[in-house]
């Protein structure tokens, strides 16, 4: 059963806000990542108190780092089923996960965010971890 879309909406807010692009249907899923070249972050965004205290300021932090990824999508679980399933897809070597990152560079899972890793973590640890990665795959020697 999803969310009430009302509820949502504050959290769905805050994630363009930081700069995400909102994936609600399969066909945004697969314009996104489907052929995807460059790097692309995808946040699975939930309601749940990992999202909001740790992965949700963890991204708003990493995104303000000098090397990022190229695009910042979203999908969000428990609303947006469909979408989310069909993210899922592209990671399923990773167990599901909400919330979760997954760093992608040409198509490929170069680093991926589980929720336990978020569980319990400040926000500036998950932010550290995710700098790193971008400076590993985003930066411009590396791309």
């Amino acid at each position: 059963m999803a969310y009430d879309p009302r509820m949502v909406q504050p959290m769905r807010d805050e994630t363009v806000r930081l700069g995400a692009r909102e994936l609600t249907t399969v066909a945004d899923v697969d314009a996104a990542l489907g052929d995807q070249h460059g790097t692309t972050l995808v946040l699975v965004n939930s309601v749940c108190g990992c999202a909001a205290g740790g992965a949700r300021p963890a991204l708003a932090m990493a995104l303000k780092h000098e090397h990022k990824p190229q695009d910042v999508v979203t999908v969000f679980a428990g609303v947006d089923p469909e979408a989310t399933a069909r993210a899922r897809q592209y990671f399923s070597d990773y167990a599901p996960s909400s919330p979760s990152l997954a760093l992608f560079r040409d198509g490929e899972v170069v680093h991926f965010v589980h929720r336990h890793q978020i569980e319990g973590r400040h926000p500036l640890e998950i932010a550290k971890d995710l700098k790193a990665a971008f400076d590993k795959y985003c930066a411009p020697s590396s791309v």
